[in-house]
């Protein structure tokens, strides 16, 4: 049996401690520019699961590649329109959204 590490801490606990409790302005505007990040992160890998450059899917898309770049590295924010063309038209896959109450 292994002995538990006493100084681990969850990442839960480590992020109310380092940013803030849920609900608290600086762990809000957290949350909100960590969902951005995913969203460029499954952009990034629903591309490579198609086998398409950034070129590609921009051209697809009906966008450039410096966009979809941008997208991907969170540095910059997407109409939803424009989200859904990337989904739609340049991935050929569909976008399913779902609002949640914690």
């Amino acid at each position: 049996m292994t002995a538990k590490n006493k100084n681990m801490k969850s990442l839960d606990h480590f992020i109310n401690e380092k940013i803030g409790k849920k609900g608290t302005p600086k762990r809000e505007e957290f949350e909100s520019e960590y969902d951005t990040f995913k969203l460029g992160v499954l952009i990034q890998q629903a591309r490579e699961q198609k086998g398409l450059t950034q070129e590609q899917l921009a051209k697809l898309a009906g966008t450039n590649k410096s966009y979809i770049s941008k997208l991907e590295r969170n540095l910059k924010d997407i109409r939803f329109s424009t989200l859904q063309r990337i989904i739609n038209e340049g991935l050929g896959g569909h976008l399913d959204i779902s609002i949640r109450f914690e």
